[in-house]
């Protein structure tokens, strides 16, 4: 399940969309095959789609071990507990360092969210939370980076608000949540880490808003 994670998130959508309109999204922009850097070169539409299916590929290697592996352990539910994580954080890796890209990918944040939106019911809520930060900040700074920056920093608190401190009936022993609690922080370091380069750009008054940059015409290159 852990290869299969991985080898679902090593998908490099935004590199086939770029291809299907003649274009090579590692040439132009960012040079990032994810999301962000698809709908500023070739526009939104196209942008939402590589969000969309790099999330589901985050979802779908997480969502099979809810069919395929938790009702042949439903005896063993910390092993589906520790299995869980382990899958979505092969799918993310899998993005991050894709080996179709030379080991190198986007930066973990579409697929981040689809693997966690699909860990219900401890890691929807802090998903969620996550995603409202993201459109939030998007729309006040028009800087995609800085907002996905502050949505991985904002998980881990999430998280705890979540596993403490919404008492919706269910009971999570701090045992449980302490390996997920490493796990999105781990998460949230590795998104930080991908975004150094658009960190110094920040800091320089570089980094490209949104709307900031009109979308190519489709070429051969």
């Amino acid at each position: 399940m852990i290869a299969i994670g991985f080898a679902f998130g090593s998908v490099p959508f935004g590199l086939i969309l770029g291809r299907a309109r003649g274009v090579d999204i590692r040439q132009h922009g960012s040079k990032n095959i994810g999301a962000t850097n698809v709908g500023r070169v070739l526009g939104r539409p196209l942008g939402f789609l590589c969000f969309a299916l790099d999330a589901l590929k985050g979802a779908l290697p997480v969502l099979s071990v809810w069919f395929f592996i938790v009702p042949l352990h439903l005896d063993n539910p910390s092993m589906v507990g520790v299995l869980m994580p382990l899958v979505g954080i092969a799918a993310i890796l899998g993005h991050v360092y894709s080996p179709w890209v030379g080991f190198r990918g986007g930066k973990g944040v579409a697929t981040s969210f689809g693997a966690l939106l699909a860990m219900w019911p401890l890691m929807t809520f802090p998903a969620l939370g996550a995603l409202v930060v993201w459109i939030a900040l998007v729309k006040l700074t028009r800087l995609v980076s800085l907002a996905s920056i502050c949505a991985a920093l904002s998980l881990p608190f999430f998280l705890a608000i979540r596993a403490f401190g919404w008492n919706d009936g269910n009971s999570y022993p701090i045992m449980s949540v302490l390996p997920l609690m490493f796990a999105v922080t781990a998460l949230a370091l590795l998104v930080v880490f991908k975004h150094r380069a658009n960190i110094a750009r920040l800091r320089a008054g570089t980094e490209p808003r949104v709307g900031g940059a009109k979308p190519i015409a489709a070429s051969n290159s």
